[in-house]
């Protein structure tokens, strides 16, 4: 992995989330989480929100009501049945989820992920599903972005739904130590009114109901594409090189050194990275979320770092004779440029990643990013 944080401008695209996914879940039995934040924002305006969603992680029993024809006038709802289950990530400054349900309208599995931007002190909740209304099971969502005060946390986007701009808002209340209530609500007016779209309401599970199958070390889809990261599974000493100042004529380079932990997450459809690295140019911490899509064939990289909590634009590409290549356009220092991701040397106990950038629609490449990665023998990616 090892890519991406370099301080470039990010971008994002509409936000596709109707699912409430898996990060509905609730609180360690010994405080009252939302009486907990309540006293904590009141005692500090610009609190550090970082543990505002702790209350989550756990197994969930999920009720879903879906309001099956948002912003036509109708009423009909339909009910689901489920489970969710919230692991914590990047040292808890972030948090994957993955639910599962069924009703009459069909079956639903969702992923989420929530991160947390340390300068804004708000979290970027971002998702990816199969049987929703509006997400999709081969990219993620722009981020939906919000904060918790008085123990009620309100998250707010713009998306298009059936070709018209909406507001969207999510909005997290009632949490007890056992259980606690999501809503999302459309609203075609600038918010002076809103529709109620999706209702769920949590309740904890006792450890050892079952949920943990839902996890990620469960087993894979078996079909080609899914299975060309199962190579990285596990846990990694990494050593990075990066250019300074991309782009520049500069040759300034700087290492670092560090631990990576890859694991398979939503029965194989996508894998986590989470990298933690420290050099002479400081300490920082990396999220990486790859997505396949069955129909190209392809993955969508996404990659976040601890500075912000903020995704840039995916990568898209695929594996060849056992060399990945990935590619996107982003904006650097106001310049609209090529990135390239390049993963090869691939053995049981070793890979190397590069990041390059081409500021001439191809034709040249400066590589910024080196990773090499060797395999340490530790088994703790099996378990959450």
């Amino acid at each position: 992995m090892h890519r991406r944080w370099l301080g470039r401008g990010q971008k994002s695209t509409l936000l596709c989330a109707l699912i409430y996914l898996s990060f509905s879940a609730c609180v360690p039995a010994q405080a009252d989480p939302g009486k907990l934040m309540a006293e904590l924002q009141a005692t500090d305006g610009r609190r550090n929100g970082q543990q505002d969603f702790d209350f989550s992680f756990g197994s969930w029993k999920t009720h879903i009501s879906r309001r099956l024809h948002p912003l036509t006038g109708s009423n009909v709802w339909a009910d689901y049945e489920g489970t969710s289950v919230v692991s914590k990530i990047w040292n808890g400054r972030g948090g994957i989820g993955q639910t599962e349900a069924d009703g009459p309208a069909g079956h639903l599995e969702a992923l989420s992920l929530r991160l947390y931007n340390p300068q804004a002190h708000e979290w970027s909740l971002t998702y990816s599903s199969t049987g929703g209304t509006t997400s999709i099971p081969t990219s993620l969502s722009v981020p939906t972005i919000g904060e918790f005060k008085h123990g009620r946390g309100e998250f707010f986007d713009t998306e298009l739904f059936k070709g018209r701009s909406i507001l969207v808002r999510n909005v997290w209340s009632d949490i007890t130590p056992s259980s606690c209530r999501f809503e999302q609500a459309f609203s075609e007016d600038g918010g002076k009114t809103w529709e109620i779209n999706w209702k769920a309401i949590d309740t904890r599970m006792e450890v050892g109901t079952g949920a943990a199958s839902a996890g990620p070390g469960e087993e894979t889809v078996e079909h080609d594409g899914p299975h060309d990261f199962d190579f990285e599974f596990g846990t990694w000493k990494t050593h990075l090189s990066r250019l300074l100042h991309p782009l520049t004529g500069s040759t300034t380079w700087v290492e670092y050194d560090g631990t990576t932990v890859v694991r398979q997450v939503w029965k194989g459809l996508s894998n986590l990275v989470e990298l933690d690295a420290d050099g002479l140019q400081g300490h920082f911490e990396g999220v990486d979320l790859r997505l396949y899509n069955p129909q190209s064939h392809q993955w969508s990289l996404n990659f976040a770092s601890s500075r912000d909590g903020t995704f840039g634009p995916p990568s898209i590409g695929e594996f060849k004779n056992g060399r990945g290549e990935f590619y996107d356009q982003e904006t650097f220092n106001g310049r609209a440029i090529f990135v390239r991701f390049v993963i090869s040397d691939i053995t049981p106990a070793s890979c190397r990643f590069e990041q390059a950038f081409s500021a001439d629609g191809g034709k040249t490449w400066e590589v910024n990013w080196i990773a090499t990665d060797t395999r340490v023998n530790d088994e703790s990616h099996k378990t959450d």
